[in-house]
């Protein structure tokens, strides 16, 4: 492992060197110069986390260290790690962007996000880690059917890791180009050899304190920014919202919703969609495996809770400040004027902040942090979709629970170097694409698919396996076809005129026929077996109360 690793260390800082002149004397002319404090820290970061992954190597001796730590991660400390896993680049880079362009649009999106986890410690923290062991689909196929459930739960989960992976990937190239002056394939490339690395060798151990790594990281640079940013304004809220009223073209209307509030379906679309889809997400729900019991997994969502809504009050802050500091300078604009077109795109508010701000020291460490949030959440996406695989598909289906570990270890290795082979392979073909629709379609099946079967399989007595089947697959197909009929694909990735769907987040529709198609197939089913599935609530309801029954770890061994 040692030797594994040691050479992945210098195999990876060889790409990045050779990639940097790669792209300085044969890529295409960047928009930003090459970042050498960017690079430095970032190869900091990956050297670090490389030792975390030799370490955490160690200590992932037996299934239930590679699936769950052991159950051995304190409420605190998992609270750090799935904030980590949530605050991701698109939350930095995005709603910054959005906040700098729109105003008070932009913070819809940051309540949204926030307005989840509430949701999430009240409704699935505790039960989750009371009935399951590694990942979501033990607590669907509860009382269900094991073989069906847990392959509808697996498919439903390698979906949403599959869409979001790719997102992940094509932002990291693209970021990366931006940001550090290094080719795309090789940002992505880069990507997928650490994503698989972590969780082939440190398994969930490795994930959860890079992900840990990451979020100090991040909170404590976005903190630094904030407070420098606050600076220029005597530390004065209203005198900063005053200046950015004064500056922005808009004037008064940033502090008053527009453009995503003009149809109020829509927005409730989009909404039921962040804060369903998050509950659905299979990479935030495993990580109450990795606690030790029930009471961890509930303080773990506390601290994450308060981590996260922290995070999006600097957030607003930084877009907000960036209206004055950016948007007054006109070296940030093409052709030096302005209010024009910002230098790098539209995405570019908080770095272009940065740079302002503490010149190419800060400029640097912010974009590692955004290249190492990146990596914390591809890890844990592949850990998802690895477990997916290994437990769900090989250890509980095709062998029906009665797998070798060694073989089950192979397997899992093999799937998150598979997984990270597509992702790579896919992050590439997708280059040039829009992949902005993969966002939506995400959080659609999230919220359509996973949502609803865990929401009924907790809280309601009367559901079935031929309800969960039925509502599963009318909640994937209806989330996937509306998608692809609506704006962000039907007009601006296939080319046609008009959408047949108007709306490009559907999951207000397809959750609710999710959530009917469900209730109708369990009231109708009549079968001996529904009986017994009935029959078996009490004792599950017992347990997802109570704890009663439930084991400190995984069964694995």
């Amino acid at each position: 492992m040692k030797r594994i690793v040691t050479l992945i260390g210098f195999a990876l800082a060889s790409c990045i060197a050779r990639a940097a002149t790669a792209a300085e004397t044969f890529g295409k002319v960047q928009k930003q110069p090459l970042n050498t404090t960017a690079i430095a820290m970032f190869l900091a970061f990956v050297v670090a986390t490389l030792g975390i992954t030799y370490w955490s190597a160690s200590k992932t001796n037996s299934m239930k260290d590679f699936y769950n730590a052991g159950g051995g991660i304190s409420g605190f400390q998992n609270g750090l790690a799935l904030a980590g896993d949530y605050m991701s680049a698109a939350a930095l880079l995005g709603l910054t962007s959005m906040i700098f362009f729109n105003g008070y649009d932009g913070m819809l999106y940051a309540v949204s996000f926030f307005v989840a986890w509430p949701l999430l410690m009240f409704l699935f923290a505790e039960r989750i880690r009371n009935l399951g062991q590694v990942t979501i689909a033990d607590i669907a196929s509860f009382r269900l059917d094991q073989q069906r459930i847990r392959t509808l739960m697996a498919f439903g989960s390698l979906t949403v890791v599959c869409f979001y992976l790719v997102v992940q990937m094509v932002g990291a190239g693209q970021l990366i180009q931006l940001l550090f002056g290094l080719q795309y394939n090789y940002a992505v490339v880069v990507v997928g050899v650490l994503m698989a690395v972590y969780v082939t060798f440190g398994g969930m151990v490795a994930t959860t304190w890079v992900q840990i790594v990451k979020a100090v990281l991040m909170l404590f640079g976005a903190s630094l920014l904030a407070l420098l940013a606050l600076s220029q304004f005597g530390f004065s809220l209203n005198d900063m919202f005053a200046q950015a009223i004064a500056t922005h073209k808009s004037g008064a209307g940033i502090m008053l919703p527009s453009k995503l509030v003009a149809d109020p379906f829509a927005m409730l679309s989009l909404s039921v969609g962040l804060v369903f889809g998050t509950s659905g997400l299979p990479h935030i729900l495993m990580r109450f495996f990795t606690v030790p019991d029930a009471k961890a997994a509930r303080k773990s969502v506390f601290v994450a809770t308060g981590f996260i809504g922290y995070f999006f009050l600097v957030v607003m802050v930084l877009g907000t400040a960036a209206i004055v500091i950016v948007g007054r300078n006109p070296t940030f604009f093409e052709g030096g004027v302005a209010g024009g077109k910002l230098i790098g795109g539209g995405n570019m508010p908080v770095m272009h902040l940065a740079k302002a701000m503490g010149g190419d020291l800060v400029l640097g460490f912010l974009s590692a942090v955004a290249f190492a949030t990146i990596l914390a959440v591809v890890a844990g996406l592949t850990m998802a979709g690895t477990s997916a695989i290994s437990h769900d598909l090989y250890a509980m289906v095709l062998k029906r629970n009665q797998a070798d570990h060694a073989k089950e270890k192979r397997v899992s290795r093999i799937a998150s170097v598979a997984i990270a082979g597509v992702a790579i392979v896919l992050g590439i073909l997708f280059k040039d694409q829009n992949v902005a629709f993969l966002v939506a379609l995400t959080f659609s099946v999230a919220a359509s698919v996973n949502f609803p079967i865990l929401t009924l399989s907790i809280y309601w007595k009367g559901l079935t396996t031929r309800g969960a089947l039925m509502g599963g697959i009318a909640g994937l197909v209806s989330a996937v076809g509306l998608v692809v009929l609506s704006p962000a694909v039907w007009v601006r990735v296939l080319g046609h005129v008009t959408a047949i769907f108007p709306y490009d987040y559907p999951a207000i529709i397809s959750m609710s026929i999710a959530f009917f198609f469900t209730w109708i197939g369990s009231i109708t089913d009549r079968s001996a077996r529904a009986a017994s599935e009935r029959d078996q609530f009490d004792h599950q309801f017992v347990r997802a109360q109570t704890g009663i029954g439930a084991s400190p770890a995984a069964t694995h061994s």
